[in-house]
Order: C-alpha cells, then sequence, then structure tokens
C-alpha cells in the first residue's frame, strides 16, 4: 500500500480491494455516499478516530493504528467536529483551532480513507438535543468536577457520531484517559456494538504530551508546561524502584511544588492517583494498575496529562 503526495491511496497486488481516494464529506448522506458500507464475507471492518480538528502527530498515530488494525480491505474514517456541547461557559469555544485543510492532508496521509467534518446543524439539526447522555458519577469526579457538563457533551457527541459512522472500532488517545474510561463504560452500559481502543499518549521529545492547546503557549510558557510530565516521570520512576501509592504521590508533588512559584507560574487544578475503573482515589493500599492524573493552568491555558502506573502486591 502507498499513500501519494495527493491522498490517494491504491494497493496494487493481486485481489486488492479497489483502490480508496480519500475524500471531505460534510454531511452524512456524503459521507455515505462515498464509503458507503461494505456487506459480504469478504468485508473489511471500519473504524474511526474521533477528534475536534487542529490535528497533530498524536492524532496521526490513532490513525495508523486503525489503519493497521483494518487493514487494506477495511475502512478509516477521521471525524473532525468542535461539539459546542463540552464547552462550558468562559472555555475555548470561539477560538479553538480550526485547521480543517490541513487536517484532512494529516489524516489522508496517515492512512484515512474519508474525513468528515460536519457543522453543527447536521449533528444537532434541532439545536441542542433535548435528549442527552449523562455521564454520571464518573463524569463528575476531576474533569468533570472542574469543567460541569463536559463529559455529558462529549458522551452525548460520542453517541451521535458512532451511529453516524457505524464503526466496527473507534480508537481514542490514552491522554485524555477520564474522557476513554467513560466512553468504554457508555459503550458497555447503553450496548454499543463498537470496540474501543486506547493508543499510548504520544509526546515531545523533551516529554510534554501532544495536545491541540499547546499551539496556545507561549515559549516560556511551554517550557513552564514541562513540570507536568516531569512529575508524573518522577512518579513513575519512584514506582520503578519500588515505592507505593502514596510516595509515588509525593515524588510528583516534589517536582510540582516549585513550578508553582515560576515565571509563568503553573497553577495546579489536581494532581491525583485514581482506580482507573471509575476514577476515585486509589487508597494507601491499592494494587493493580492506578492512573496518575495532573490538570493545570499555564497562562491562560489549561492542560491535562496522565500515565498508568503499576503497584504490584507488597510495593509500600
Amino acid at each position: 500500500m502507498t499513500t501519494s503526495g495527493s491522498g490517494s491511496r491504491t494497493d496494487t497486488r493481486p485481489g486488492a480491494a479497489p483502490a480508496v481516494t480519500p475524500r471531505l464529506a460534510r454531511s452524512a448522506a456524503a459521507l455515505h455516499a462515498a464509503l458507503p458500507r461494505r456487506r459480504g464475507a469478504d468485508a473489511g471492518r471500519r473504524a474511526v478516530v474521533m477528534t475536534m480538528g487542529a490535528l497533530h502527530d498524536g492524532h496521526a498515530a490513532l490513525v495508523r493504528a486503525a489503519r493497521e488494525a483494518v487493514g487494506d480491505r477495511g475502512q478509516v474514517l477521521v471525524t473532525v467536529f468542535v461539539n459546542p456541547l463540552q464547552f462550558g461557559a468562559g472555555e475555548d469555544l470561539d477560538r479553538y483551532p480550526r485547521t480543517l485543510d490541513a487536517d484532512v492532508v494529516l489524516a489522508v496521509d496517515a492512512g484515512a480513507d474519508v474525513v468528515f467534518a460536519p457543522g453543527v446543524g447536521e449533528v444537532y439539526p434541532g439545536g441542542e438535543p433535548q435528549v442527552q447522555i449523562a455521564a454520571g458519577p464518573m463524569g463528575e469526579r476531576l474533569e468533570g468536577a472542574f469543567r460541569p457538563g463536559h463529559f455529558d457533551g462529549m458522551l452525548t457527541v460520542v453517541a451521535k457520531l458512532l451511529h453516524l459512522t457505524e464503526p466496527d472500532l473507534a480508537f481514542y488517545g490514552r491522554k485524555d484517559a477520564q474522557q476513554l474510561a467513560l466512553i468504554r463504560r457508555m459503550v458497555r452500559d447503553l450496548n454499543f456494538p463498537v470496540d474501543i481502543v486506547g493508543v499510548d499518549t504520544v509526546r515531545e521529545p523533551d516529554g510534554l504530551a501532544l495536545s491541540s492547546r499547546n499551539r496556545y503557549l507561549a515559549p516560556q510558557e511551554r517550557r513552564a508546561a514541562l513540570a507536568l510530565s516531569r512529575a508524573l516521570f518522577a512518579a513513575r520512576d519512584a514506582v520503578a524502584r519500588g515505592a507505593g501509592p502514596e510516595d509515588a504521590r509525593a515524588a510528583a508533588h516534589r517536582v510540582l511544588a516549585p513550578a508553582a512559584d515560576g515565571t509563568p507560574p503553573v497553577t495546579l487544578d489536581y494532581l491525583t492517583l485514581v482506580d482507573p475503573s471509575d476514577f476515585t482515589e486509589a487508597a494507601a493500599a491499592f494494587t493493580g494498575e492506578a492512573v496518575l492524573a495532573v490538570a493545570a493552568r499555564v497562562g491562560t491555558t489549561r492542560l491535562i496529562d496522565n500515565i498508568p502506573l503499576p503497584f504490584p502486591e507488597g510495593s509500600t
């Protein structure tokens, strides 16, 4: 399989599926016309990667993982939709970066067949939907506490996009760990016929987790933001030396404490070790894989990051 600079994807091997030309679809009707659902024994699987645009290498990693999973006979869709339901008052809906032309190029180069970029009127034709998904108790913790209603809006649009795209698999980044956990819970609780696949966080060489919001950071702010990943790595290193949950938390806090007094300051919203099944605080005697999650503001930009930490029996 080769991907040309113009975005055509062609497989010249004998017996291969017909070539698919990636394209942009702005409506559900256009999406289904551009990439009809194949049926029968020879039909490949369909994968979707949901994004809000402003794509970067982290999104490309999701698309590549989706393409690898479904193979040459499968279909890969990338959705680009800035969902107003998941932005609260005072958040950055209006200034959220919108770079659709560049997004299509990145998605196609990574292996997408179609980019589905509907407008708000296409996704919510009657205005804000009266019936929405409720995230429940897990959606009220951490990010949900700082951004009330965020996860309700996120799950509502994910549910709609799953219906519109009809995938067999859906790929999401592990950087948004609470989001991933809630999507998995919704799919399980509401019997969506789709497999949810998490893909590891992609980082810059200096450790900063890739995010569409990183472009808001001035150079000095970006340097300050490295305290988040350094705190997580300090906890990871402590766990590798046999530390338990309390010592892992303490190692991360030792890195973040001086950052609060830096220029610019890193203003912490939370740094917490949680059970990934429900995002409740992990107890001091917790065993298994926990998630150390952090959120902070650097200047006017709010960033999140996390790292999984394994705690075997006997860790202290």
